[in-house]
Parts: structure tokens; C-alpha cells; sequence
């Protein structure tokens, strides 16, 4: 294979701190595939996602290219002929889970002379990440970044008829893309990314270099897609934001996450959601929006990291915890049966057994309903990471056995509080482990596992009869 060093665009971590005018980027339309629209006649493909729920909405838009190329879907991995890993930067564990993958998928590239691998999303902007690919793993034949989907045609071209390897990775966006071709996984439940990027710079967080800086979408454009997805018969849509609260600030002078999510509810979407929302910008009009519009779903992701002050303003998240505690307990006063998850991390660079205590507190004050709890994993590039760290793995995994005790004890005491109450559920299924029971969420985001008889798509009420830590249990009305 001709390998062209020459040409590659490789990721700069000093160009991924650098913000500009966002005002003026550019909003361009994905240009219509032409001179290479049948490109994957003859390949089979197959597209694999790690992370989070923005990784899964660009796998949508990848796959949609894929089809337009020509592409044919494969079953397995084992099958196909192009495998592009869709990857995660957010913790170290996940990156060697991608690694391990590459490894195993050397094998299919001895066996199969079409075989072809790329690697994108938000590992290849990391430089460590791309210099041991270009080093050590000559198996991967192409690598792009979250900044450059829209150039996949491009890409392949250059890989299956100029047989050359691509590292093409921008460390910035040139310009906001409307219009990608897009194959959703569901038929009934949409994504929309309403904004891209942060610029808040957290100090254990890598996300404002692997996806750039704020960038919102319209909402000309936003509420375009989401009357499309109504037409298309969809009953959910969530809107999609590494910090949903920054929505419009780079775009608008006056018009908020608050305005759209009043204007998206007008739309008489069945079903109505948002992720993610930090609590450090959270305007309480988002509940006023959320109070007069019931088809705005009852559940807010809202991650604190840390039940420690001082542990919060090292990893710079600007929240004094008793704000936080009045922003949860207005939220449920205003809507007393919205359910809160969280994000937190244990074992911060030398969290002391004080502060650690300190998230516990939290933890048994506010009584998540969920929370995903991480072992904290220096990223290459953040301030925190440079930080001297004495705590062991060892007393950071017991920290997190003892907070996931808690995360489990409160789980399935709000989930048990349903237990004689009417849900409505949208009926995604059936239930993996039995072909007879139905399930679906509820406003809520419960799964609801339920015996009864209904079409997919629809929204029926269920009495639920039992419940445990990840779903309730009951029977169709």
C-alpha cells in the first residue's frame, strides 16, 4: 500500500485550545455525492460505536453516507469488508477497548484482500492516538476526526481506488454541515444535535478538544428536521449537546436553550427529551418551559462530579453544591415526579478521604434516581493530568464499590415507588430475555417491562406490579 506521510492532516492539541468568532463560521450544505456515488458496490460494511449518545447520532450519519455510496450493511464484524470504529476518547478504558479491537481485527486483514479498517470519532483527535496508529498499527488504513464526517466520500476514494492510507484529522471545524444523509437505527425515537463542541475547558475533560468548540445549529434548520422526523411518523425526539444550557450563545444575541426547547415542544412532538445539561448554567426557564409543555419528558441529566467543593473547583466545574441542592430541590418541587440522574467521578488527583465523604453526603441527600459513576482517568492534554497524584487505583476502586452501594439502594427505591401507579409507555419491543413481554420508557426514562398487546410506536398505560434497580415491572391498562 502507497503511504503518502506527505499528505496527511494530523491532529495539533495547541490549535484545539484555540477558540475564535463563532458568530461568522461558516453554515454550509452537505454537497450531494456524484463522481464516486457507487464507490461500495462490491463491499459489505460494518460500523462499530463506542461512547455517547452524539458518537451514536454521527454513526447514523456515517451509515447514511455508506448507503449512498453503495454500500451493502453487514451482520458481524467477521463478514465485512469495510469496518469503520466509531470511538470514545472520554476515559482511558475505552481507548483500550479500541486498541484491542484493531488487534483482533488484523486477523479478518490476512484472510480477506477487501478488507479495509478506519478508525474515527473522538480518539483520532487525540496526537498520542494517531502517532501509535501511524507507527505501530499499519493494518488501519484510514483514520478521520469528529470535525471532517462530511468528507468520508473523499476519503474512500483516496483509500480503495488510489490505494492510498488517509490520516486526515482537523484539529477545528471550518464550518457547520446541514443536510447529511442519515440511517436511523430507530423508526419510532429520534436524535437531533442541536450544538456541537464546549469551550468550558473542565480540567479532567478532553471533550473541548475531540469535539471543538461551541458551534449551534440554527433553529430554522433544528426545527426543520425535527417537522420531518413528525411527517416520518417519529413519536421522540432528544436533542443532543455536549451542554445543551450553552445552546444559541455563539449564534444569537437573545435567544436561549429555553426558546427552542419551547419552540421544539409547539411542534406537538409525542415525546420530547434533552441531553446533556450541566447544573452550572441552568436557567430555571428551562423548567418553566418544561412545567407548560407536558410533552417535554419529566427526566434531566444533571452530572455534578464531585460532592466536594474544593475537589470542583480543581476539575474548574464553577458550582457551589448548596446551588446545587436548591436547583434539584426547586426541580422537584416544580415537578415533583421528575426523575435526576448524574455523573460523578471518584478518586480526582489526591481526593482525600474527607472529600470523598463529602460526595457520599451528597449522594444521600439528593437520592439519584441513576448515576454513572467513573474511576477518574487522566487524558493526555488536560490540566488535570499533569497534576502528581498519590491516591492508588486500588482505594479509588474500593471508593467506587461504596458509592455504586448507594447508586444501586436508590435506584431501586424510586423505582419502587411506582410500584400501583399508571405509567404511559412507548413501546420500543420486546424484552431481550422473553419474546412474550413488551417494553419501552416511561416519561421518566424507566424501562418498563410489561405483558400485553401492542404495535411498536405506540403509547399505552401500564400498572406496574414489581420493581428492581434497572427496570419496573407491570401490565398494559
Amino acid at each position: 500500500m502507497k503511504k503518502d506521510y506527505s499528505k496527511y492532516f494530523l491532529p495539533n492539541i495547541v490549535q484545539a485550545r484555540q477558540r475564535q468568532e463563532n458568530k461568522t463560521m461558516a453554515r454550509v450544505v452537505f454537497a450531494k455525492i456524484k463522481s464516486v456515488a457507487k464507490i461500495g458496490k462490491d463491499y459489505t460494511f460494518f460500523v462499530k460505536t463506542y461512547g455517547c449518545q452524539s458518537n451514536l447520532r454521527d454513526t447514523e450519519m456515517l451509515v447514511g453516507i455508506l448507503h449512498e455510496l453503495g454500500f451493502k450493511p453487514s451482520q458481524t464484524l467477521a463478514s465485512a469488508d469495510l469496518i469503520i470504529l466509531n470511538t470514545c476518547a472520554v476515559r482511558a478504558n475505552a481507548e483500550e477497548k479500541v486498541f484491542g479491537e484493531i488487534g483482533f481485527l488484523k486477523k479478518i486483514k490476512e484472510t480477506n484482500p477487501k478488507f479495509h479498517l478506519g478508525i474515527c470519532g473522538c480518539m483520532p483527535q487525540e496526537e498520542t492516538v494517531v502517532n501509535k496508529i501511524i507507527k505501530k498499527i499499519p493494518h488501519v488504513d484510514f483514520v478521520f476526526g469528529t470535525h471532517n464526517i462530511h468528507m468520508l466520500p473523499e476519503i474512500l476514494e483516496q483509500v480503495l481506488v488510489h490505494h492510498q492510507r488517509v490520516i486526515q484529522v482537523f484539529s477545528k471545524t471550518a464550518a457547520v454541515i446541514e443536510g447529511m444523509p442519515s440511517y436511523r437505527t430507530s423508526k419510532i425515537k429520534a436524535y437531533v444535535n442541536i450544538m456541537s463542541g464546549c469551550d468550558h475547558f473542565c480540567s479532567y475533560c478532553i471533550v473541548p478538544y475531540t469535539r471543538g468548540q461551541l458551534r449551534s445549529r440554527t433553529k430554522e434548520n433544528i426545527l426543520m428536521e425535527i417537522n420531518d422526523l413528525i411527517q416520518q411518523g417519529y413519536q421522540e425526539v432528544t436533542l443532543l449537546g455536549q451542554n445543551v444550557n450553552s445552546y444559541g450563545i455563539d449564534l444569537y444575541d437573545k435567544y436561549r436553550f429555553w426558546d427552542l426547547l419551547r419552540d421544539v415542544a409547539t411542534t406537538n412532538i409525542q415525546r420530547l427529551r434533552f441531553v446533556t445539561s450541566n447544573p452550572w448554567n441552568f436557567d430555571k426557564k428551562i423548567i418553566d418551559v418544561m412545567k407548560n409543555h407536558p410533552n417535554i419528558m419529566p427526566y434531566i441529566h444533571l452530572p455534578i462530579q464531585s460532592g466536594d467543593e474544593a475537589i470542583l473547583q480543581q476539575m474548574k466545574r464553577n458550582m457551589k453544591i448548596k446551588d446545587y441542592y436548591e436547583l434539584v430541590d426547586y426541580i422537584r418541587h416544580e415537578l415533583p415526579t421528575c426523575a435526576i440522574s448524574t455523573d460523578i467521578i471518584v478518586g480526582f488527583p489526591n481526593e482525600s478521604v474527607a472529600q470523598f465523604n463529602n460526595t457520599i453526603k451528597m449522594y444521600e441527600r439528593i437520592q439519584f434516581d441513576n448515576a454513572y459513576t467513573f474511576v477518574y482517568s487522566a487524558r493526555s492534554g488536560t490540566s488535570a493530568a499533569l497534576i502528581n497524584d498519590e491516591i492508588s487505583f486500588t482505594t479509588k476502586q474500593q471508593r467506587l464499590t461504596k458509592l455504586n452501594e448507594l447508586v444501586r439502594l436508590y435506584a431501586k427505591q424510586n423505582n419502587e415507588r411506582w410500584i400501583n401507579q399508571k405509567v404511559l409507555v412507548l413501546v420500543e419491543g420486546t424484552s431481550k430475555t422473553n419474546p412474550h413481554i413488551l417494553t419501552g420508557y416511561s416519561p421518566e426514562w424507566k424501562v418498563v417491562n410489561f405483558k400485553g398487546k401492542a404495535k411498536v410506536g405506540t403509547i399505552v398505560t401500564v400498572t406496574i406490579t414489581s420493581a428492581s434497580r434497572f427496570s419496573l415491572n407491570g401490565e398494559m391498562v
